[in-house]
């Protein structure tokens, strides 16, 4: 199959059995195109470029459908007006170079007979979808469409929350380490929160739009397409409760760091009180013997200097001996 497609904009026709073959990206020509019974149209648009956004303000939708497909800012939802859905679906970004968390939205209008969805930058899932209709392999209703596209979004999320997995795995284990948590490891704790919970951001409210879709009484909806919708809203499920289990451990391990710092300190501060206590005692006898006045023993004596030397050192063992037996020094 040709793909008779621009890089702004791609368009496709399905029958009822999944047979996929490209169109002339002509709007006027897709949305009255005539398609076999049960058939639909996709249009896949580049809305951030200057020949997308003519083909959307083209493609006669209602004002509304317009503002919703072009959008800056998008959270994942689902929208329902008579038969027609709008739908706001987030994916990975995967670019290189780019962070994953920063997810790509990807916008969409869904009838029973025509299905145009809008990106800003390129989302790997969508062409992953693309390439499985060159190979024969393509949608046989607009929900199915739209649950193999929420499908392919889990597929590419599913490396990055394992990626995170592992990397809270590792965090773990250089906390348990004899050595502990370095300068290193705090940076990579502040990463893994921060990543897990900017995914975790958009995974909630997808599930919640696949979910959406899925029980509102649209004609066009099989129950196979139900079926398909509900498969992508646990996958999605899945991945939200992965994001919210390493965002838990990443706080588990954040609160050992904290109780080892806070143990590391206390043991500083009890060492530095230990050493005050043995020393005080001795610093009020040899501050009594210094004063400048009459009277201080031994003042005449040749050995009183080794005798008080003496005093200090059996002073200092006691409280040592002391000290070791409350506790306060290690054994």
């Amino acid at each position: 199959m040709g793909t008779g497609r621009s890089a702004e904009i791609r368009i496709y026709g399905f029958d009822c059995e999944g047979k996929a073959w490209s169109m002339h990206p002509d709007p006027l020509q897709v949305c009255t195109s005539k398609v076999p019974d049960h058939g639909f149209v996709w249009a896949h648009v580049d809305g951030w470029t200057p020949e997308g956004r003519k083909w959307l303000q083209s493609a006669g939708m209602e004002p509304f459908v317009l503002e919703a497909m072009l959008a800056e800012e998008t959270r994942p939802r689902c929208t329902v007006h008579g038969d027609i859905a709008l739908m706001n679906l987030r994916g990975v970004n995967l670019t290189p170079g780019a962070e994953p968390e920063d997810m790509i939205s990807l916008r969409l209008y869904v009838s029973e007979h025509i299905v145009i969805s809008t990106q800003i930058r390129d989302l790997q899932a969508v062409d992953d979808l693309m390439d499985s209709l060159d190979r024969g392999a393509g949608p046989a209703s607009p929900g199915d469409l739209i649950a193999r596209l929420a499908l392919r979004l889990a597929d590419r999320a599913e490396p990055v929350v394992a990626a995170l997995n592992e990397r809270a795995d590792n965090l773990e284990d250089a906390v348990d380490a004899p050595e502990g948590p370095g300068r290193a490891e705090r940076a990579e704790l502040a990463d893994i929160r921060r990543e897990s919970i900017l995914l975790r951001r958009y995974m909630f409210p997808q599930r919640d739009a696949l979910s959406t879709l899925e029980i509102e009484d649209l004609t066009w909806l099989s129950q196979r397409d139900r079926s398909r919708l509900r498969e992508a809203t646990e996958r999605v499920t899945r991945l939200a409760e992965e994001l919210d289990a390493i965002r838990d451990r990443a706080q588990v391990v954040q609160d050992q760091i904290t109780d080892l710092r806070a143990e590391t300190m206390n043991r500083q501060m009890l060492i530095l009180s230990v050493v005050a206590a043995i020393f005080l005692p001795m610093s009020l006898l040899t501050g009594l013997l210094g004063i400048n006045v009459g009277g201080i023993p031994g003042a005449g004596s040749p050995t009183a200097f080794w005798l008080v030397c003496l005093l200090l050192v059996v002073i200092g063992v006691l409280l040592g001996w002391l000290f070791r037996r409350l506790g306060l020094l290690g054994k």
